[in-house]
């Protein structure tokens, strides 16, 4: 199971609106209860359907069902910066903020919001940083392919 999901986290390493990722849940206890994992491994996914605690994922484990969960229930939905009628107004408006800046400064803050990540934070925050992060991603790579 752990080469296949991080097989998966290589393919999707860098895109704009996933992010797999793993807790060791013996090592990070709190984080573990805090999403209501109990059994390992366990697979959960986050979007903005399925709230804070995310959604537990029960399919086949194979590397192309896992990939097919993917590419329903994460990379659509959320916020597109070349959509934003897909966006809420404080996504909007931070990305009116951050369009006027080159592509050294968008890469630039991405690192900044991404060490913030992670933290103990209230789940607000984390949301925010999360979105911020997706955010910057998506106007980076686009002003990398201007080039």
């Amino acid at each position: 199971m752990k080469s296949r999901w991080d097989s998966l986290g290589d393919k999707y390493a860098g895109h704009p609106k996933v992010l797999i990722g793993d807790v060791d849940c013996t090592v990070h206890k709190s984080v573990c209860e805090k999403y209501g994992v109990s059994g390992y491994p366990t697979l959960k996914f986050f979007n903005k359907d399925t709230g804070e605690k995310g959604l537990k994922y029960t399919g086949d484990r194979f590397i192309e069902d896992l990939e097919a969960v993917v590419k329903k229930e994460l990379e659509t939905g959320g916020c597109d910066v070349k959509q934003p009628s897909t966006c809420d107004e404080k996504e909007a408006a931070y990305i009116k903020k951050m369009q006027g800046k080159s592509k050294d400064d968008l890469v630039k803050e991405l690192h900044r919001v991404e060490r913030l990540a992670g933290g103990d934070m209230a789940p607000d925050k984390a949301k925010w940083i999360a979105a911020r992060i997706d955010l910057l991603r998506q106007l980076s790579s686009a002003a990398k392919s201007q080039d």
